[in-house]
């Protein structure tokens, strides 16, 4: 539904906030009233006008991205003020501004219940939804001119709050809060524990999240152990933004995860989907990716990942499978054209997971995988039914695991028409992502081998886009249609139509379009043979 030239809301449901911790002594600022971890937003801390600090730079940006959403954010912020309510804009909504890359959604957080949030935003926004009311939260839309164009932009507003898992739990314990400050100690990191009180627009910063947005790490507000505790997710959210923004992660979160790796099981599959969802399409997967493997998680979430650090020996040499995967992932998404493409990504990242389960040591010292293609297939539709995605998603990506080698099996002779038809048919309405991850395959650093391969697929793809101008390869039938059959051969439906059109499909494959009168003689010898 579109609300005043606005698309429908978000279906992502509401984030994760909070980690129970202490406070990082020294790493708030103060104002001139000496209130510890506030400054005014146009205050910057160690300013030079000749030489800016890393830290005036980030916060010139956000005065200039919280300028241009002012007329909704004031505006909101100015009806809660009426009702007796503050309101502030919150955690990655700040961290985008300090960045100089904040979008049109827009989080909140407050002091005010669920059921005054709404009183208070229904009368306002073009339009209000459940995010997740039960954990505090109002989604909301809202289209504003802003300057000289209408953006539409999406809410969301969320209850001073706290979550906890228990050890026997899959979902947070939810309760609420009465101060911000009680709020940003429980967030996932420090540059996600800021806010801009509005509408006065005073920065408040408890963590040092502005140091360490400058120094570009990830930081718990309090100790890791305690954050990972309350929402093992978290993990995962720190490989995420670390991909996401090509951030470090501090030495004290990544050993925090070692150790606490095996605490990721008790998240349900849904939520540790779509977290390793955001990753993958992040701008630096490999980075989040590594993290992922290296501290032992990928073991309990992606466990084919980390198994294709196959040993090599002097004996056996052969390329290392992760590496090599890591480096298929980057060279499909260099290939992308409109945007992150997760079908292609998730098949780049799991085309290779049957080697180890195929991997053979041949007499002659070369190490095999024969099939590991058929074997990955069916390794990418358990792990990805498990992780419950979609089975749309799931049928697309096995059917790109299992296709990826197709185009090595042809040979490096002309490829023939009837070869090309069934390449096509095979690979359906993913022919082009088959394309890109095809290309994508080839990592040797023998440039002639390279070279001669991107020259075969160059030649597949000028034969595939010849017969597409002379026949309907995107929709390969046969010649005669079941009911054509039944009257040629004067038969009732039953599974001899079947056989018939099958075979009839064959020879078009084969032979190309036969015409109506051929495709009947050829129908009817066929018919004779089967006596």
């Amino acid at each position: 539904m579109r609300v005043g030239g606005c698309p429908g809301p978000r279906p992502e449901p509401a984030r994760g906030r909070q980690a129970r911790g202490r406070r990082r002594p020294g790493a708030a600022y103060d104002d001139t009233a000496g209130r510890p971890g506030h400054v005014p937003f146009s205050v910057v801390p160690n300013a030079n006008d000749d030489t800016p600090t890393a830290l005036s730079q980030v916060q010139q940006r956000a005065v200039s991205e919280l300028l241009r959403v002012a007329p909704v954010a004031d505006d909101l912020a100015r009806r809660f003020q009426e009702a007796g309510f503050s309101l502030a804009l919150v955690g990655g909504s700040v961290r985008d501004a300090l960045l100089g890359r904040l979008g049109n959604d827009l989080d909140f957080t407050t002091d005010a219940r669920p059921e005054d949030v709404l009183k208070i935003v229904r009368p306002w926004a073009d339009a209000v939804w459940d995010v997740g009311i039960a954990f505090g939260t109002v989604g909301a839309q809202k289209e504003a001119r802003v300057g000289e164009v209408d953006r539409c932009f999406q809410i969301e507003v969320t209850t001073y709050r706290s979550e906890a898992y228990d050890r026997t739990s899959r979902k947070p314990e939810v309760s609420y809060g009465d101060s911000i400050e009680e709020d940003l100690v429980r967030r996932d990191f420090t540059v996600n524990a800021m806010a801009v009180a509005l509408p006065e627009k005073r920065f408040i910063d408890p963590h040092g999240g502005l140091e360490d947005l400058a120094a570009r790490v990830l930081r718990t507000p309090g100790t890791p152990e305690e954050s990972f505790s309350d929402d093992p997710l978290r993990m995962m959210r720190a490989a995420r933004f670390a991909a996401q923004l090509d951030f470090e992660v501090a030495a004290e979160v990544v050993k925090a995860m070692k150790e606490m790796a095996g605490r990721i099981e008790i998240v349900s599959a849904e939520r540790v989907r779509d977290e390793l969802n955001k990753l993958i399409l992040s701008a630096h997967p490999r980075k989040g990716l590594s993290l992922l493997v290296d501290t032992g998680i990928a073991d309990r979430v992606l466990p084919e990942l980390p198994a294709l650090r196959l040993e090599s020996d002097e004996h056996h040499r052969h390329k290392d499978v992760y590496d090599h995967t890591l480096i298929v992932l980057e060279q499909a998404i260099a290939l992308e054209e409109n945007g992150p493409d997760l079908t292609l990504r998730l098949a780049a990242l799991l085309h290779d997971i049957g080697k180890p389960r195929t991997r053979r040591f041949e007499k002659d010292g070369r190490v095999s995988f024969h099939h590991h293609e058929v074997v990955g297939a069916k390794m990418t539709k358990k792990r990805m039914t498990a992780l419950k995605y979609s089975n749309e998603l799931v049928k697309d990506v096995s059917r790109l695991v299992e296709l990826h080698l197709r185009f090595h099996g042809y040979g490096t002779g002309e490829w023939t028409d009837s070869a090309v038809r069934r390449y096509v048919r095979d690979a359906g309405p993913l022919l082009d992502r088959l394309h890109k991850l095809t290309r994508s395959d080839c990592t040797t650093r023998n440039k002639r081998k390279a070279g001669a391969l991107s020259r075969a697929y160059d030649g597949l793809e000028e034969r595939i886009a010849q017969l597409k101008e002379q026949e309907e390869l995107d929709s390969i039938r046969p010649d005669l249609d079941g009911n054509q059959i039944m009257e040629v051969l004067g038969i009732k439906p039953g599974p001899a139509v079947g056989r018939a059109y099958k075979h009839m499909l064959e020879l078009r494959l084969e032979n190309g379009p036969m015409g109506h009168d051929a495709a009947v003689a050829a129908l009817k010898e066929w018919w004779a043979e089967q006596g």
